[in-house]
């Protein structure tokens, strides 16, 4: 199976650039150190840089080749500002309203990606979803053909097998309550997003029924979405609606689900709200 190892190797061939916000959270500061040591990603660190290598210093940490930039002395700021100006100019934002938004390091580590400065950003260690999230919705905006914004957690449980199994769930932070098409382009999304991470997709739509076990909107709900999602996506197994205990649980899907392909060996789990 693919894994972080085979991940790992490819961004040493194409080396990429990741800002992080919250750049004198300890975590964020021990993620740093190991991708410098790693020599596979170059982080930015946002924040005064005294304030920073202090924050390192104070928890052990070697940062040195990071980049630190504190956003209130950042050389282009300016052009930084303009640019702001030109994609929020139907909300009227001016050049000092901007400086003052820009001055926050969720939107302005959302504009070094949007100008091509950093590849990605890694934020919410201390922030909010809503904080973290929102820069991206107005500045990046969604990817063509998408209607929804949604999210997903990559996760490493122990398997049967002895190594290490990597599974997906979403959307757990962003969508409250999804309609049918909704939850089947958040498990589209999902599945290209596991797949990065090694995961050979198995869909599970999850309810508090499996295969009509129980009754109600939420448990017709998953079982359209299931359907529509067997349809649009024809080279994925998945199956819905589907308890959790029988999504993930061999011995449990023998018992409730005979024949299925994923029962009882999901990695990707679709919620219904």
């Amino acid at each position: 199976m693919y894994g972080f190892g085979q991940m790992i190797n490819a961004l040493k061939q194409s080396p990429k650039t990741i800002v992080f916000t919250e750049g004198t959270d300890s975590r964020i500061l021990e993620a740093a150190s190991r991708l410098l040591a790693g020599n596979f990603l170059t982080p930015i660190l946002l924040g005064k840089p005294e304030e920073v290598e202090a924050a390192a210093e104070d928890a052990g940490y070697n940062i040195r080749g990071a980049q630190i930039i504190d956003p209130e002395n950042y050389d282009r700021f300016e052009e930084m500002v303009e640019l702001f100006c030109e994609i929020r100019k139907s909300k009227g934002v001016t050049p000092e309203q901007a400086r003052k938004i820009l001055s926050g390091g969720n939107y302005f580590g959302t504009m070094l990606v949007k100008m091509g400065v950093a590849d990605c950003l890694l934020g919410g260690a201390t922030y909010s979803t809503a904080d973290t999230v929102r820069p991206a919705l107005q500045i990046i905006k969604t990817k063509p053909g998408n209607s929804i914004v949604s999210s997903c957690f990559i996760l490493v449980r122990p398997a049967a097998t002895g190594e290490n199994e990597v599974i997906a769930m979403a959307d757990c932070a962003i969508n409250i309550k999804p309609n049918e098409d909704e939850l089947v382009e958040i498990a589209g999304e999902t599945v290209k997003c596991g797949r990065v991470f090694g995961i050979d997709p198995k869909v599970a739509f999850l309810s508090y029924s499996t295969f009509g076990s129980g009754k109600g909107e939420d448990v017709t709900k998953m079982a359209n979405a299931a359907a529509k999602a067997k349809e649009k996506y024809p080279d994925v197994p998945i199956e819905g609606e589907l308890q959790f205990d029988a999504a993930v649980s061999p011995r449990v899907a023998r018992t409730k689900c005979k024949g299925s392909a994923v029962a009882g060996h999901a990695n990707v789990f679709v919620f219904p709200d």
